[in-house]
């Protein structure tokens, strides 16, 4: 196995996530590499990425994607001992018009906390405030 050091893209070195710091690697496995987010959201806040350097979680093979999979299951359950959180916000932005901001596929695990907001119903549909809040939308 490589070490988390050791993305497959290493050669990239463009790419922050192609040498995370060791400190900050939660887990890994040989398709995928866990750590904390530099710019987090909440407390644990935290990435899964593929060693493969694609920009799209899409571009992996079946193996891989299970694995990353897996891997946001495992690191979900990591965090939920670590931080104690009420609950997870679990994404990925795929492509730039999505808000991806790094070229390298990567899911999101974001623990949640009660009152971290005032109104948490909705979740990612924020993304898009004028149709987030359906509940209270008339229908057609």
């Amino acid at each position: 196995m490589m070490l988390s050091s050791e993305c497959e893209c290493q050669a990239l070195s463009s790419c922050p996530f192609c040498a995370i710091p060791t400190e900050n690697v939660i887990c890994e496995t040989d398709a995928a590499i866990a750590f904390y987010d530099n710019f987090p959201l909440s407390a644990g806040h935290a990435l899964i990425i593929p060693r493969r350097h694609v920009s799209s979680l899409f571009l992996l093979s079946d193996a891989e994607q299970v694995d990353i999979w897996q891997t946001v299951a495992r690191v979900r359950s990591i965090l939920q001992d670590k931080f104690s959180p009420d609950a997870f916000n679990i994404g990925v932005n795929d492509g730039r018009f999505a808000g991806q901001t790094i070229d390298h596929a990567h899911a999101h695990v974001i623990p949640r906390y009660a009152g971290d907001v005032a109104d948490p119903r909705g979740g990612i549909r924020w993304i898009l405030p004028a149709t987030a809040n359906y509940w209270d939308a008339k229908p057609c």
